[in-house]
């Protein structure tokens, strides 16, 4: 059994569900190839590595181009190479294969999806933690700077953990137990109740619940 799927987050929408507005994220699984076979005798585990092609050349793929020419220019051709283990592999997997991510999950299961937010740069305390922020009347000079820097502020220290300016967003995150709504098989898209992290274009993998990594 596979552990989950790589994709690409397209973005988010709505759906209509039993006359109810659905939010979801829709998650693009096209374009997913096998590019190598990780066996339990030889690299002490199975696992298949999976490459994402860059859409120029998704329409010149053919096997036999895939297989001789394009896996030894890896940069060139691929837009992502990522790993995913299986428990178990089947007989029927080869090198080259198309990688159908959208049939490991079904309509209703729940999903764990992991993702790096988006970056924003170094942001104030206020962007960056949420603060109120000082008054805007009454002589108000507090603004939107940070405020205490605590008691050991007088000897020249700060407490480790302050909440305070810096770098902002590029972090690895999850959000569990969310339904998977939608299957569409035609076009490879995954569509997931709620918002997943990540700006799109960006790179997500979606766990089956009850499944490690390990």
């Amino acid at each position: 059994m596979v552990v989950g799927l790589w994709g690409k987050k397209i973005g988010m929408t709505q759906i209509f569900e039993k006359d109810k507005v659905v939010p979801v994220t829709v998650i693009d699984t096209a374009n997913w190839y096998i590019a190598q076979i990780k066996r339990e005798e030889k690299d002490g585990y199975n696992a298949i590595q999976i490459v994402c092609l860059r859409d120029k050349y998704v329409s010149e793929y053919t096997r036999e181009k895939f297989t001789t020419e394009w896996i030894k220019k890896p940069q060139q051709y691929f837009l992502f190479v990522r790993e995913v283990k299986v428990s178990q592999l089947s007989e029927d997997t080869v090198v080259g294969q198309e990688f159908n991510g959208d049939s490991l999950v079904a309509g209703g299961e729940k999903v764990d999806v992991f993702g790096i937010t988006t970056g924003k740069g170094f942001a104030g305390s206020v962007k960056r933690h949420r603060f109120g922020g000082g008054r805007a009347s009454h002589g108000g000079k507090l603004g939107r700077k940070t405020g205490s820097l605590s008691f050991m502020r007088s000897q020249g220290r700060v407490i480790k953990g302050k909440r305070m300016p810096g770098h902002m967003g590029t972090c690895s995150r999850v959000m569990k137990h969310l339904e998977v709504v939608k299957i569409d098989n035609e076009a490879k898209a995954v569509f997931v109740k709620g918002s997943i992290p990540g700006r799109p274009g960006a790179l997500v993998f979606v766990r089956k619940q009850g499944v490690t990594n390990g």
